[in-house]
C-alpha cells in the first residue's frame, strides 16, 4: 500500500491530539511527528507509551477535555511551551453499544460530552490562539459513519457525532479565514481492540469484506487524511467533511438479495 504521509512535510508546527495515546490517536500523533511537527497529546491519565516516530516522541499534557476549566489549562500551557498553536486534532471520542432504552442518563450524558461538547471546547481554545497569530490554523475534527447514517444500538454516540460534523461546517463560517474547519467521517478502523470488538480475525476479515477496498482502514488512512488537511495543500479547502471509509458500507437489501 502506499504511502502518501511521507510526502508532507510540517516541519516546526505545533499539532494538538486529543485522545492521542492509541488507537486512531496515536496513528495521527506519529504520522504529525513524521512529518516534523511538534505534537502534543492530552488525556486524563499519563500512557505507559508515548506516541514516537524518526525517533521523536509527542508530548503529554493532562487534560480531561469534558472539563472546561482544564483545557484552558491545557491552552495555557500550551502557549507558555510553544508560543503557538497550529492544528487541532479533536479525535478523543466513543462509547459503548446499548439500547437507549435501558442506558442509564448519566451514560447518556457523559457519551454527548465527550463526543460533542468536548470537541467544542477543545476548538474554542484552540480558536482563541489561532485567529491571534498572524498564520492562523487548522481544526481538524474526528467524525464517523455513526453520525451520517442511522446509528442503532449507539444511538447517544451517533447523535453527538452528527452533531460533531454539522459544527464542523457552522464553524467553518464563523471562523474564517484565519482558523480553517474541516472534518472526517471515519469508518471502520482496525485499531488495536478491532478483533476483540468484532470477534477475532475472522470477524475483522468478515467486516473489511463488505468494503469496495475490501478493508477496514488503518488509523493510518485517517492520519493521512488528516495531514492532507493541515497541510498548504487544502489551503482553501474548509467546512469539508471528508469520508474515509473505503468506499462505504455495501447496502443490506443488495446482500440480502443476493444471499437468501
Amino acid at each position: 500500500m502506499l504511502k502518501p504521509t511521507a510526502e508532507i512535510r510540517l516541519p516546526g508546527a505545533v499539532v494538538l491530539v486529543t485522545g492521542g495515546s492509541r488507537g486512531i490517536g496515536a496513528g495521527i500523533a506519529r504520522a504529525f511527528l513524521a512529518a516534523g511537527a511538534e505534537v502534543v497529546i492530552c488525556g486524563r491519565s499519563t500512557p505507559a507509551e508515548l506516541p514516537e516516530a524518526q525517533g521523536r516522541e509527542a508530548h503529554f499534557l493532562a487534560c480531561d477535555v469534558r472539563d472546561a476549566e482544564a483545557v484552558a489549562r491545557l491552552y495555557a500551557q500550551i502557549s507558555a511551551r510553544f508560543g503557538r498553536l497550529d492544528v487541532l486534532v479533536n479525535n478523543a471520542g466513543g462509547g459503548p453499544p446499548g439500547e437507549l432504552a435501558t442506558a442509564p442518563a448519566r451514560l447518556i450524558e457523559r457519551i454527548i460530552q465527550l463526543n460533542l461538547t468536548a470537541p467544542l471546547l477543545c476548538a474554542q481554545g484552540a480558536y482563541l490562539l489561532m485567529q491571534s497569530q498572524a498564520q492562523g490554523g487548522c481544526i481538524i475534527n474526528i467524525g464517523s459513519v455513526a453520525g451520517a447514517r442511522p446509528s442503532p444500538a449507539t444511538v447517544a454516540y451517533g447523535a453527538a457525532k452528527a452533531g460533531l460534523l454539522h459544527a464542523t461546517q457552522s464553524l467553518a463560517m464563523e471562523w474564517g479565514p484565519k482558523v480553517r474547519v474541516n472534518g472526517i467521517i471515519a469508518g471502520f478502523v482496525a485499531t488495536e481492540n478491532a478483533a476483540a470488538h468484532y470477534g477475532g480475525a475472522a470477524g475483522v476479515a468478515r467486516m473489511g469484506a463488505m468494503f469496495p477496498l475490501k478493508r477496514l482502514a488503518e488509523p493510518g488512512d485517517i492520519a493521512a487524511a488528516c495531514l492532507y488537511l493541515a497541510s498548504p495543500l487544502a489551503a482553501y479547502v474548509s467546512g469539508a467533511l471528508l469520508a474515509v471509509h473505503g468506499g462505504g458500507e455495501w447496502p443490506l437489501f443488495l446482500h440480502l438479495a443476493r444471499n437468501p
